[in-house]
């Protein structure tokens, strides 16, 4: 089966492509590479170009006769959906709009649906696909509001879907082909790895004073590798008649701040310098995620979310490609 995959250019698309290929799938790329890279698309077919272009949609899906669709396209940046609203209501909800139209109206009703922890807003603890969804950002909103749309699409329309809920995705390709890189970078681990590498200067830490056992915020760390075969079970998943639902997609155990501070060091043999900041507003202190429906529905099992691994496999990446490549 041909499967498009938007946003396969990208940090998470990019490893769901790989995994669809070793798993008996053609995966098709589409991608604006706004925040993508080509070379993240292997050899695979990729197109450029945004899914609010009904017509490329449209063409593209008949041309290589699609037959899902795994959505990663979409603006991610929490801060920036603050200050931009608009933006991450265009391309995160009315684009997919487009998207799903396009799939309708030339017969695809299969979607994996990239979706975040960040529905939940700031619920803390261990969190459960029933835990009351009430986001605190545009960004979290853009996504609620994608998975009311598929469950509308799904009841009027007979669109299979699964919206999976990532918490902190994380590492990169144990082979070394492929990594996260961000512009600007975000995301905790490479910040601290390119920081230890001497690829930039300090990492600012918000908030020491959290009712955690050493201060710092807790997180679920899920490696990149496994998020993506998720993917791949769960395309199956729909393919075999299973009922659309929405799955969490963690490991069920937090690290703190401090913890994967340490497990960058000793990853990369160097300290990471730091500067110490306030708490950021809305940060929950701790943000766990309950796998365990997952993990029955799917027989999905984590293979390489331990921190040291998550660690040793971001720190090759950077170390291998240099900041700013």
């Amino acid at each position: 089966m041909r499967v498009l995959v938007t946003g396969g250019a990208g940090y998470i698309g990019s490893h769901a492509v790989k995994a669809l290929a070793r798993n008996g799938f053609e995966p098709i790329v589409l991608d604006d590479l706004s925040n993508g890279h080509r070379k993240a698309a292997g050899e695979h077919p990729l197109i450029e170009g945004n899914i609010g272009a009904a017509a490329l949609l449209r063409e593209t899906i008949h041309r290589y006769e699609i037959g899902a669709v795994l959505h990663f396209a979409a603006s991610a940046y929490v801060g920036e959906s603050v200050r931009n609203p608009r933006k991450y209501f265009d391309n995160n909800v009315a684009n997919t709009l487009t998207l799903l139209g396009a799939m309708l109206d030339s017969g695809v009703r299969t979607i994996v649906f990239s979706s975040s922890c960040a529905t939940y807003g700031a619920a803390s603890g261990l969190i459960r696909e029933d835990a009351l969804q009430s986001p605190v950002n545009p960004y979290g909103w853009s996504k609620l509001m994608v998975e009311q749309i598929l469950k509308s699409y799904g009841s009027a329309f007979d669109l299979r879907w699964l919206a999976l809920r990532y918490f902190n995705a994380a590492g990169a390709d144990p082979d070394g082909e492929l990594g996260e890189r961000h512009n600007p970078e975000t995301h905790l681990i490479p910040l601290l790895v390119q920081a230890a590498l001497g690829q930039r200067g300090t990492v600012e830490l918000f908030g020491t004073d959290y009712p955690t056992p050493d201060g710092t915020a807790i997180r679920d760390y899920v490696h990149v590798t496994d998020l993506a075969y998720a993917h791949v079970l769960g395309l199956r998943y729909l393919i075999a008649g299973g009922e659309p639902l929405a799955l969490n997609l963690g490991t069920g155990t937090g690290y703190s701040v401090k913890q994967v501070v340490e497990a960058v060091e000793a990853a990369v043999g160097s300290p990471v310098p730091l500067v110490h900041a306030p708490r950021r507003e809305g940060d929950p202190a701790e943000l766990v995620a309950d796998p365990s429906r997952a993990q029955t529905v799917l027989d999905w099992q984590p293979r390489w979310s331990n921190l040291k691994t998550i660690a040793s496999t971001a720190r090759h990446w950077h170390a291998r490609i240099p900041r700013g490549n």
